[in-house]
């Protein structure tokens, strides 16, 4: 936020300072140059007024949506979990299965191994 600041304040000093330096360089009556001095100040003061307007819209939409991304990561997570434990009841019963079958598997590749080394 001190960069939007300073960038805001580069921006005021700027328009000040450019206002005055064509006031004071260009040929003119005092009245014409009262009224130029005044649109001036009135359009950098609507500058200013727009530029903290877009500020406070933008802070706005950067909370709301990192509001909605802390959401979208909580409902993913619990999500995940649940698919994870999901996962979990339906192997956990075949975990025996699984195991006694690879261990048949296991068996049968030695004895292979047996009769090729026989023969």
């Amino acid at each position: 936020m001190a960069n939007g600041k300073s960038l805001l304040l580069g921006v005021m000093v700027g328009g000040v300072v450019g206002a005055t330096a064509t006031l004071l360089s260009a040929p003119s009556s005092g009245r014409e140059l009262r009224d130029r001095v005044r649109e001036q100040s009135i359009e950098l003061k609507e500058l200013v007024a727009n530029l903290r307007q877009d500020g406070v819209k933008l802070k706005d939409q950067i909370t709301a949506t990192s509001k909605e991304g802390v959401a979208l990561i909580k409902e993913l997570t619990n999500d995940m979990k649940s698919s994870v434990q999901e996962w979990r009841s339906t192997v956990e019963p075949h975990q025996e299965n699984i195991r006694e079958y690879l261990e048949q598997i296991e068996t049968s590749l030695k004895e292979l191994e047996e009769k090729v080394q026989k023969q």
